[in-house]
């Protein structure tokens, strides 16, 4: 959520970020409108209560009885109108507040312009492709065929979308997670492990709602949503907290499943499992310093690109254009690994700067070592990294001529002696 005064002194600001989001700009005027509307009607009420009380004292020092009824009907009609305008105040401050819970997030001014994702902007890319003296295959034929991901399976427990990792296929996964997550705690991250379902208004905190209700999915009965990704309850979980300035940056992470109504169509884009309703990630997420938050995205992004690397994975660097940029970032990387039986690079982290947005939501801020008024901290997230797609880089990455999939060395610890995934006998 942006600050509303900001928004009264800067419009313009405001304007030019939508317009480079290509979103409609009229919704800046219609809060400036509300906003006026707003504070005419606080002083307009405040001043007709002061009346009313200095009326009611009045009242109880007249001698005359006429004149004291008539001064008690001017009163009691003068309450019907503050009643009113208190009424009207509560609506054009929901209005407002709507509005500001809906408004996206300024982009930064290096943030490229751009329509979707093919205007994002490849910063740098590491390791040349692969190259192989046979055909790559793709991991929904390599899976199956080493008996390590099962599609029927998956349909046949929930429908489309859904898979079932076996054996050493299951065994890899896990060992991704946990080699991710001591990685990161080697990076300084400390981890955490949060609920997988969350409350109404921690989706709010972390700008989740009202803008993608639609994509969460919920159990009305007991008013649970499931997360979405681990930042939600990272960011939840500091809701109302202040900060003393030397404890900052704080820097975590968590391991969780993700649940997203995904909207998807057939095709090459979805094939396999590189997109479904669940899936899991390794979160990392940054509380820090306003004045500290781009050096905090340059760590993050490359905590995120390490993790690649050490996996001895092919992989680029995009900053986002302003029409991929999520609503509530001023500015995102990607990283992006390349799967050689796709074809194509799959998105496995997204790094991004949120500023202020997410803390003012969450009303979470710092005490400056100064004494000075409490601030707001700024907030940064980041996957490190995102399954299934990592798995799939990894598969196809590693396959060999046989149809085998070597273990790359750093998960070698993690998966019980297996160095090489080999077709069952």
């Amino acid at each position: 959520m942006l600050d509303l005064k900001f928004i009264r002194e800067n419009p313009d600001i405001l304007r030019d970020g939508l317009e480079r989001r290509h979103m409609d700009t009229s919704v800046v005027d219609e809060i400036i409108r509300l906003d006026e509307e707003r504070r005419s009607l606080i002083l307009d009420v405040e001043s007709k209560k002061q009346e009313r009380n200095a009326a009611s004292k009045e009242i109880g020092r007249m001698k005359d009885a006429a004149e004291r009824q008539a001064r008690i009907e001017a009163t009691r009609l003068l309450g019907d109108v503050i009643a009113e305008e208190d009424a009207r105040l509560k609506t054009v401050e929901a209005s407002l507040n709507d509005l500001l819970m809906r408004v996206p997030n300024i982009p930064d001014q290096d943030v490229p312009i751009g329509m979707d994702d093919k205007d994002n902007v490849v910063q740098q890319t590491f390791g040349e492709k692969p190259v192989y003296d046979f055909e790559p295959k793709p991991h929904w034929d390599l899976g199956p065929e080493l008996g390590i991901l099962d599609f029927e399976a998956g349909v046949k427990l929930s429908g489309s979308r859904f898979y079932v990792l076996k054996g050493a296929g299951a065994r890899l996964q896990r060992a991704l997670i946990f080699w991710m997550v001591d990685l990161h705690l080697r990076q300084g991250y400390t981890e955490y492990y949060t609920p997988w379902m969350v409350k109404e208004e921690v989706l709010f905190a972390a700008g989740e709602l009202p803008k993608f209700a639609d994509n969460l999915y919920h159990d009305w009965q007991e008013d649970y949503w499931w997360v979405p990704t681990a930042e939600v309850p990272l960011t939840g979980i500091m809701m109302g907290e202040v900060f003393e300035e030397s404890a900052l940056p704080v820097h975590l992470t968590s391991y969780s499943a993700c649940f997203r109504r995904e909207k998807m169509s057939a095709g090459r884009d979805v094939r396999g499992m590189k997109r479904g309703h669940q899936f899991d990630k390794v979160e990392m997420y940054t509380y820090c310093k306003p004045e500290d938050s781009d050096a905090e995205l340059e760590k993050m992004v490359h905590d995120a690109a390490e993790t690649c690397r050490q996996l001895g994975l092919t992989y680029r660097t995009l900053m986002q254009s302003t029409g991929d940029l999520g609503e509530k970032m001023h500015k995102t990387f990607d990283v992006e690994v390349w799967a050689p039986g796709c074809g194509e690079w799959l998105e496995v982290s997204s790094c991004s700067k949120v500023g202020d947005y997410q803390a003012r939501r969450a009303n979470v801020k710092y005490r400056p070592a100064d004494g000075g008024p409490a601030r707001f901290v700024h907030t940064l997230n980041g996957s490190g990294l995102g399954l299934p797609r990592t798995m799939i880089a990894v598969m196809e990455q590693y396959q060999q001529a046989d149809g085998s999939i070597v273990v790359p060395e750093v998960l070698k610890p993690y998966m019980g002696g297996i160095d090489v995934i080999r077709k069952p006998e």
